[in-house]
């Protein structure tokens, strides 16, 4: 990661494993629905509205299980329960549509524009898997 970026991304094992550097001036913004106790320890605050609203991500795990049940891998899995549900257009629509994603999205944005450095962190590793925090951070590179 470079400090010339005010957002980044990362996933949350890359923080716990040294995988990635990040600024120590960088806040470290979850973006999770459900968090775990170990994921709030690794991040210095959670915006759960920015995680797939509750039945999209009940539908796309769902969808994820049944495709390992049909034998892919967990990464081919979880990319084709990604298609299958409609994830991108839906995750989109949670943004501009949700009042609480809403304010997150202008909060963040203010604390960007103020020159704050965000990393977004949830848990896919986007080398192998699609996740939501890219959408957002494009959604909110968009804002800027």
């Amino acid at each position: 990661m470079t400090s010339s970026n005010p957002l980044e991304d990362t996933y949350v094992a890359a923080l716990q494993h040294d995988l990635v550097e990040v600024p120590a001036e960088a806040t470290l913004v979850g973006v999770v629905r459900r968090p775990t106790g170990w994921f709030r320890t690794t991040v210095d605050e959670n915006y759960p509205a920015l995680g797939p609203p509750d039945d999209l991500l009940d539908e796309f795990k769902q969808r994820h299980e049944d495709f390992k049940m049909q034998g892919m891998c967990d990464e081919g899995a979880h990319n084709a329960a990604w298609d299958e549900v409609g994830f991108t257009d839906r995750y989109r629509s949670h943004l501009t549509d949700a009042e609480e994603a809403q304010e997150a999205v202008g909060e963040l944005t203010d604390r960007l524009q103020d020159g704050e450095q965000i990393v977004f962190v949830c848990f896919e590793n986007t080398d192998q898997k699609r996740c939501h925090r890219t959408l957002l951070k494009e959604h909110i590179a968009a804002e800027l």
